[in-house]
């Protein structure tokens, strides 16, 4: 039986925040990380299998392959271990939706230019699995996940490499015959228990090419072996009898889910490119997104490496607060949240919130992200703290000075700190007192006006870093401040962060 915790457990230290979504093997939660300030999707297996060695080994397996993999196109497993009998993984979180809801929202199939831009991306990742020596070998939408980019097409992420093997591996983890792929993009070698090779993945991702332009699974049958019986030797469907496309996509989904793997494209990026000349004439400019409203998945929320938050504490140090705006140092100490205390929101009640914090973000609303798993202005992710600039739990009682600190882009913002008074009272900024001062400036833009500070330094590590201090004159906005923090100089920061910042 699968078990779901509320908020506010811990398991392996992270705190539970929602639950993400859940099946037979187990459920998935976005949960805060014990030590580091960001969100993780922590993947918990059901009671039942973490006993089953067969379920273990294959959990254990997941973790330990693909946490070998470093690419854009392939989610990130970042952590795991076992714990009061359940096993559990920590993976990257992703903000968006997977293919599969986004068929649901288009049930006749999406734009030719989506498709191949989420067979294009998805190509890449598994080809670089394959280049590891890794197959997949459950290529399917909903193992595909779209997150949303201001301006730019969706990211797109290959996730659930649960049943991935390394290809040089015998070692068996199913009993003869038996078929861990969902059934409808499962390759034939791998219903008849032959031997299996990177191309059971380029078959797989032919099926999904095909449903990405058609909503439609290739084998649409009343039982799972009369899917199975298709899948062994009946011809590919032909995307032309449901879609006024070129005959040559036709062509391309043949080859790709070919009997046999002989005949296949030799690579997942070889059919990508098939599949792009074929569609060529009929594919438009493509959105700037496609994933649409967030969905509950994986991702990943990372702010700042230990250095840079040393650095932006030492900037902090330097705000003036007096005893009517918030805290300073005269203050005591901080409140900081209880690591088992649940969020204010449940975690079936939609979106989480930002909650006290929404002041800030209400602030800079084209800066910040709108909720605590979303993202702002180029991606930036943002979690709260304290004057530390250690996490604290959003249903922490709000302290006098409220603070959001996010992680960049690194080209060049690494991270941001938004500093606001509680009360509304104005902020008074006192220049850096650890930093050389470069610059002081009044800045003026339609949206207010206000002081700019900025300067160099160089921190432990000998990386050269720059500074940014931003004051807000207009009354909507006075009553916060921006630490900011990047680049290699302040002047950097200045040139290419500043001047383009929706602020």
């Amino acid at each position: 039986m699968t078990e779901t915790w509320p908020p506010g457990t811990v398991v392996a230290g992270y705190r539970i925040e929602r639950t993400l979504g859940g099946g037979g093997m187990g459920t998935v939660y976005l949960a805060a990380h014990p030590r580091l300030p960001r969100y993780d999707a922590l993947k918990v297996l059901a009671e039942e299998h973490g006993g089953d060695p067969e379920f273990r080994a294959r959990f254990v397996r997941e973790a330990d392959l693909v946490a070998r993999l470093d690419h854009p196109n392939i989610v990130a497993v970042r952590d795991r271990g076992a714990e009061r009998g359940f096993l559990w993984l920590a993976m990257q979180f992703v903000d968006g939706i997977d293919v599969a809801e986004l068929l649901r929202r288009n049930p006749g199939g999406v734009e030719p230019g989506v498709a191949l831009h989420i067979l294009t991306e998805t190509a890449r990742g598994l080809d670089e699995a394959h280049r590891a020596g890794l197959l997949h070998r459950d290529v399917k939408p909903a193992n595909i996940l779209l997150e949303p980019r201001p301006g730019e097409p969706d990211r797109v992420y290959v996730t659930d490499f649960g049943i991935a093997r390394a290809v040089a591996d015998t070692t068996a983890l199913t009993e003869v015959g038996a078929v861990l792929a969902t059934l409808a993009y499962a390759a034939p070698e791998q219903i008849s228990a032959a031997a299996l090779d990177h191309r059971v993945d380029v078959y797989a991702l032919g099926c999904t090419l095909y449903e990405l332009l058609t909503g439609t699974k290739p084998f649409v049958r009343d039982n799972a072996v009369a899917v199975m019986h298709a899948h062994l030797h009946e011809p590919p469907p032909r995307v032309t009898a449901l879609r006024p496309l070129p005959p040559a996509v036709d062509e391309v989904i043949a080859r790709a889910m070919a009997k046999d793997p002989a005949l296949r494209y030799p690579s997942c990026g070889a059919l990508a490119q098939a599949a792009s000349a074929a569609l060529a004439a009929d594919a438009p400019p493509l959105p700037a997104s496609t994933g649409g409203a967030p969905r509950r998945r994986r991702g990943a929320v990372i702010v700042g490496a230990v250095v840079v938050l040393a650095l932006v504490v030492a900037s902090l140090a330097a705000l003036g607060w007096n005893r009517e705006t918030g805290d300073s140092a005269a203050t005591g100490p901080s409140t900081t949240a209880s690591t088992t205390k649940a969020p204010s929101t449940q975690a079936n009640s939609g979106p989480i919130s930002w909650g006290p914090y929404g002041v800030i973000v209400s602030a800079f609303p084209a800066l910040l992200p709108a909720t605590p798993i979303s993202g702002g202005h180029q991606g930036m992710r943002c979690v709260p703290v304290d004057r530390d600039l250690r996490q604290i739990d959003l249903a922490a009682r709000p302290e006098a000075v409220l603070r959001l600190s996010c992680q960049g882009n690194q080209d060049p913002l690494d991270t941001l700190t938004a500093v606001c008074n509680a009360n509304l009272n104005p902020a008074q900024l006192r220049p850096f007192s650890d930093i050389a001062l470069v610059g002081d400036e009044r800045w003026e833009r339609p949206s207010g006006r206000g002081r700019l500070v900025w300067g160099d330094s160089r921190p432990p590590d000998g990386r050269p870093s720059g500074s940014l201090q931003i004051q807000f004159d207009d009354p909507a906005r006075n009553f916060c401040q921006l630490v900011v923090s990047g680049g290699a100089t302040g002047r950097e920061l200045v040139d290419r962060w500043w001047r383009d910042a929706p602020l």
